[in-house]
């Protein structure tokens, strides 16, 4: 099993961060990638006039090889929402059909539906969370319920952001692929963890950003786009975006026609060197321990924690319903006032999450770490209960 990484990260002995959901801590070597790219900004007239494009390309690189796909499939952009608005542009929703979104989902993939929804003239159907917390099944059965008007889409996540609920996406893309309707997955809380084989899934359109389970810097996000979708005009027009605009010589805009793939989607001041760089290397760094060595190991942490916990009043759903690096505690009579803030000076952090508690650790704990949560929350509990 893959061991822990903490001597990768800069995090005392005494801290407890079990919020990788949220942020993930920055390796030492994608912080000091970070501060050459600040110093590079500084002193621009050293700039390698080929480095802009060599940094595109790892990072795509990079992302791609985590969910199997081509780079040439990969766009680079900002943020799961500028992903989401990207795939709204392109795709069409056809009138009086449904589009599909989980109950409480991350804002991400729901708002740009529920905006569109009114003007173009389909239906916004929100699947309910589950009393038994299979969320596989009930997207199965709302796709599939008798009578009810045909899906066009479903924008879902890959599993459920607030308490860790799995979804067989395969499952439901095959679903959905017999059903004509286009899967978009934010794939926020998967990349780096589960796998995601874009090969496999075939979905439509799927979203990641950086800044949590690829342990990289906010603002860098990646797009696959599926190729049956790349003839679509892109959010922004960029000059990069074209076959050949450029300043070096004339005419300056020598041909405005499309560039191939989906290198036509990528975002607006692309060439942001400090970060990109640092996105690269914590997705090169994940890539390299790979996602069911990863998963292992987050599995056995949240297990220990759950089996610490028995008998001490929390709901937990069970292994098979949950994803394998996130454990939801649940409160029978809501969850005690200050709870988050007292485990947090004892330095043990996670977080508050729609009345539940998220735990969420990665590769940089241990069983130290679980054990000592399980000490400490079993004592302020006890005390805030």
């Amino acid at each position: 099993m893959l061991s822990s990484q903490r001597a990768l990260f800069d995090i005392p002995r005494e801290i407890c961060y079990l919020n990788a959901a949220s942020y993930s801590p920055l390796p030492h070597a994608v912080q000091q990638a970070g501060r050459i790219g600040v110093a590079r900004k500084g002193q621009p007239w050293t700039l390698d006039p080929g480095l802009a494009a060599k940094q595109y390309e790892r990072a795509r690189g990079a992302a791609a090889r985590l969910i199997k796909a081509d780079p040439e499939d990969v766009a680079l952009i900002s943020s799961v929402s500028y992903g989401v608005a990207t795939a709204a542009k392109v795709l069409s929703v056809k009138k009086g059909s449904r589009v599909l979104l989980l109950q409480d989902d991350h804002s991400s993939p729901v708002l740009e539906w529920t905006t569109r929804a009114p003007a173009e003239g389909f239906a916004v159907e929100t699947v309910r969370r589950p009393d038994d917390g299979d969320w596989t099944a009930a997207l199965l059965a709302a796709i599939e319920r008798p009578g009810a008007p045909p899906v066009g889409l479903a924008s879902i996540s890959s599993l459920h952001w607030s308490d860790g609920g799995a979804i067989d996406l395969r499952r439901v893309a095959a679903v959905l692929r017999a059903e004509g309707a286009a899967l978009l997955v934010d794939a926020t809380q998967g990349v780096g963890v589960m796998d995601m084989d874009v090969r496999k899934l075939d979905p439509d359109f799927l979203v990641f950003p950086t800044y949590k389970w690829v342990l990289g810097p906010y603002g860098r996000a990646f797009l696959y786009v599926a190729k049956r979708h790349q003839d679509g005009v892109p959010l922004e027009q960029t000059g990069f975006g074209r076959r050949a605009i450029g300043a070096d010589r004339t005419p300056y805009m020598r041909d405005t026609e499309f560039v191939a793939g989906a290198r036509r989607f990528d975002m607006g001041e692309r060439d942001w060197f400090i970060s990109l760089e640092m996105a690269a290397i914590g997705m090169e760094t994940v890539a390299s321990w790979g996602p069911d060595a990863i998963a292992a190991r987050l599995r056995a942490l949240t297990g220990r924690i759950a089996d610490g916990l028995r008998n001490s009043g929390v709901l937990i759903l069970d292994q098979k319903l949950r994803a394998p690096h996130i454990l939801s505690l649940g409160f029978p009579q809501g969850m005690p006032a200050g709870l988050v803030e007292q485990l947090a000076e004892e330095k043990v952090y996670v977080a508050p999450r729609l009345g539940r508690l998220r735990i969420s650790p990665h590769v940089y704990n241990d069983e130290q770490d679980a054990d000592r949560f399980v000490e400490v929350f079993r004592r302020v509990n006890g005390r805030t209960a």
